[in-house]
């Protein structure tokens, strides 16, 4: 994509700007691949600014990975709970019992190593091998792409777009380098409204201000209705089937066809999933006759893996 004098000024640009602008995440506070790994795995679809307290409290409960190996998976789901995504909770969990049973509770060292885990794929293997061990290896995710293909000017496959992280990488600072491209692109070249005037390599961008609107996906609305059945600060709660796709195995509250008696004490609020909005009426009423689930105190619920939408229901409700 560059010469060789240009993609040196492209690495000296980025990296100064990165060492004056990187934001303070708590993951960057030190190199440890378990520490990375974990924020890497929850960063994957997720805003930085959701993961940060989830990756802290995680942190708390399970501060190394023969302890989350240790764990019970419902222990791990309840902890991920409102994060969303759950099939990363289940994978990392598989991955930190081979870490340590299979490796003595040390992490592979190499991107085709990291590999061999469960849950990481090409970009994750990569960022950790670059990050906490330094190993010269270029990452591309959707942040990276979409710089690579603005300062290119033109849309690049596949493989030719991890060709150019390989090109520009900075192998005496290959960790750094990748979050600093991960960095422009959350901060700076955003997919609408491009920051070009804070971008640090705006010179050597072929694309510059020219930048197409983005088309916005396509979303769902979907309205529900559940019930929230009390009784002896308990609520009563029911199971998604292990088999589904989606969430399998969490707990939510029942879904009605529509509110039966006195409605004056419904709660409403909106939530999403993936490209569906949904507008959900909570009503205080016992579940359908028939429904298979238990009871669960109030006290308990917080050590149960809780769907992100029962979680924030429960919240509102002020019962956790």
């Amino acid at each position: 994509m560059f010469n060789p004098s240009r993609r040196g000024l492209f690495r000296r640009k980025l990296l100064r700007w990165y060492d004056s602008h990187k934001r303070d995440l708590p993951w960057r506070a030190d190199h440890d691949p378990y520490h990375v790994w974990l924020s890497e795995i929850m960063l994957q679809q997720t805003r930085v600014a959701a993961v940060v307290d989830y990756y802290q409290r995680f942190l708390r409960r399970f501060p190394t990975v023969e302890r989350l190996a240790s764990a019970r998976l419902p222990s791990v789901l309840a902890l991920w709970s409102g994060l969303g995504y759950y099939r990363r909770a289940r994978m990392l969990h598989q991955a930190a019992r081979k870490i340590a049973r299979e490796y003595h509770g040390v992490f592979p060292q190499t991107a085709e190593g990291l590999r061999e885990l469960p849950g990481i794929g090409r970009y994750t293997s990569a960022a950790i091998a670059s990050i906490a061990f330094r190993q010269p290896v270029a990452v591309v995710d959707g942040n990276v792409e979409r710089v690579l293909q603005r300062v290119a000017g033109k849309i690049l496959q596949p493989d030719a777009l991890w060709q150019c992280a390989e090109e520009l990488l900075n192998a005496t600072r290959p960790g750094d380098f990748n979050q600093a491209m991960m960095e422009l692109g959350a901060t700076v070249c955003l997919p609408r409204q491009p920051k070009c005037d804070a971008c640090p390599v705006f010179a050597l961008c072929a694309t510059r201000d020219s930048i197409p609107a983005a088309k916005k996906e396509a979303r769902r609305r979907q309205e529900i209705t559940l019930a929230l059945d009390r009784r002896n600060d308990s609520v009563f709660l029911v199971q998604r089937p292990r088999a589904t796709t989606l969430m399998p195995g969490m707990w939510e509250l029942p879904e009605i066809s529509s509110a039966r008696g006195d409605t004056s004490e419904t709660l409403t609020l909106k939530h999403a999933i993936t490209v569906t909005d949904y507008s959900v009426r909570v009503v205080p009423e016992p579940a359908p006759s028939g429904v298979k689930g238990r009871w669960v105190s109030d006290s308990r619920l917080v050590r149960l893996p809780l769907t992100g939408l029962t979680r924030k229901i429960l919240r509102a409700a002020e019962i956790i």
